[in-house]
């Protein structure tokens, strides 16, 4: 497995995947067993498996939050190690050296839901997949279906700027206790963690987007919304200053 943090380095190296299939799976590192999953699935399907380790700026609003980011590089490339052929892992300046003067923008799913709470957050997300897709060049690019929304635009986007490549959503790996997996969830107590899986049980028993909502406000969590959207009921909420997503199929 080779580490790349020069893109001039990789375009050199991309070369030698010429006529061979590539997998893409993009990451922000503070890897769990939902992206080794990923990782698992890309290398079935491709000849070649490529990564890129980012924590991207221009997703964050709040700066706290992503000065707070986890950074484990030592154990992503450890949890990487025999599955990924090649870790893109540029600097900010190598990869945003318009200063993010250019961005990609979308006009309507973008600001539900995530977009109402997180004003840019899309913007910053779809800016960086789109550099990420163009650097690789893959055959296909894997997303986890935790992150619903960022997978809708993200597929939205490909087929709107005609991009050669097929996303593959990959199903929410999650824990025993039903708490999809999250870097997140690291930040939060032990009380916290337990108490966190009464998240995904209110958003799947419920009998409506209402009903959730409030009894996740009953039982301690700031909810930023419950909502329902083509066939998924999302949320997002706050535990102990922690914020969580997840979404069930009805």
């Amino acid at each position: 497995m080779r580490v790349f943090t020069r893109l001039s380095e990789w375009r050199e190296a991309r070369a030698a995947f010429a006529g061979r299939s590539v997998g893409f799976v993009p990451t922000m590192g503070a890897l769990h067993e939902g992206h080794a999953s990923l990782f698992a699935r890309a290398r079935a399907e491709n000849e070649h498996v490529v990564a890129s380790l980012f924590v991207n700026p221009t997703q964050f609003e709040d700066p706290n939050d992503l000065e707070r980011y986890p950074r484990t590089l030592e154990a992503d490339l450890a949890l990487m190690s025999g599955t990924v052929d090649a870790v893109l892992a540029p600097t900010v300046e190598e990869l945003y050296p318009d200063g993010f003067r250019y961005r990609v923008t979308e006009g309507e799913l973008s600001s539900k839901l995530e977009g109402a709470h997180r004003p840019g957050h899309f913007d910053g997300v779809l800016t960086v997949v789109l550099k990420l897709l163009n650097l690789v060049a893959p055959q296909r690019a894997y997303f986890g279906e935790k992150d619903w929304q960022q997978l809708e635009l993200v597929r939205g986007m490909v087929r709107a700027l005609f991009l050669p490549v097929e996303i593959v959503p990959c199903p929410t790996v999650r824990a025993p206790d039903g708490l999809a997996l999250s870097s997140r969830n690291q930040r939060l107590s032990a009380a916290g963690r337990a108490h966190a899986a009464l998240f995904p049980r209110r958003l799947r028993a419920s009998p409506t987007a209402e009903e959730a909502a409030a009894a996740l406000r009953t039982e301690g969590f700031e909810v930023d919304y419950v909502q329902e959207l083509k066939g998924v009921r999302l949320g997002a909420v706050r535990l102990e200053n922690v914020r969580l997503i997840d979404n069930v199929r009805l």
